[in-house]
């Protein structure tokens, strides 16, 4: 017998309550500020207008919110993410601090259409299994920008395994993808964007190792011909 509770049993996203209980914290603005969050918003503040619509891919339980509200950043702040429980939570704290519940949907990046002015994604990309389809329903909808920071690197690698971080049973695995930057970077050009590569300033040039493998952060500025 079959059931449709697939993507849930084998997200590893459900499967932390560690993770669940730090987004939960910087949902609250209990939690520090991510350095890539504090470089996003720097990067955004260059680049929109007050008013403008951001919508934040994979966004958690939506605490970028904070890193634009702290700043002045008058963006109207869209959230969607595939893991239904970071929306809940997200929904029942940040209107607390201003941000209408309806702002944040539990949705995959597939179902994405329609317009935004711009698209932040960050660390998401890496963990799914290739770039291509996710990332032009980004670039599609995006009207000024797409601000990506993901692990990026001169060669590709392609990586499916083990997160034995989970607090889980059940051996889960995660892809863990390195692109190729001028791969990555012809993709995006091909939609229409010039792409500036931005230093990751936590990794300064450095992998950083994340369950045990490395990530090449680097941030791409994709805006609008």
């Amino acid at each position: 017998m079959i059931s449709l509770e697939g993507w849930r049993r084998f997200n590893i996203w459900d499967h932390s309550p560690t993770v669940l209980e730090l987004y939960t914290r910087r949902a609250r603005k209990q939690a520090e500020e991510m350095t890539c969050a504090a470089q996003a918003a720097e990067l955004l503040a260059g680049i929109s207008r007050p008013g403008e619509a951001l919508l934040d891919v994979g966004c958690g339980t939506g605490y970028f919110f904070h890193s634009l509200r702290d700043r002045g950043l008058e963006l109207e702040y869209f959230g969607i993410d595939a893991t239904a429980r970071f929306i809940e939570v997200g929904r029942a704290i940040l209107p607390g601090f201003g941000l209408a519940p309806e702002r944040l949907v539990a949705a995959r990046i597939e179902d994405l259409d329609g317009a935004v002015d711009h698209v932040l994604c960050m660390n998401v990309l890496s963990n799914i299994d290739n770039y291509h389809r996710a990332l032009e329903r980004m670039l599609v909808v995006a009207r000024k920008s797409v601000i990506l920071r993901e692990s990026i690197k001169d060669g590709a690698e392609y990586r499916y395994v083990v997160d034995r971080f989970l607090e889980s049973e059940a051996p889960l695995k995660v892809h863990v993808n390195a692109y190729d930057r001028r791969e990555i970077t012809s993709f995006i050009e091909s939609y229409g964007f010039a792409v500036q590569e931005v230093g990751d300033r936590r990794a300064a040039g450095r992998p950083e190792l994340v369950i045990g493998y490395p990530h090449y952060w680097t941030f791409l500025v994709a805006t609008r011909r």
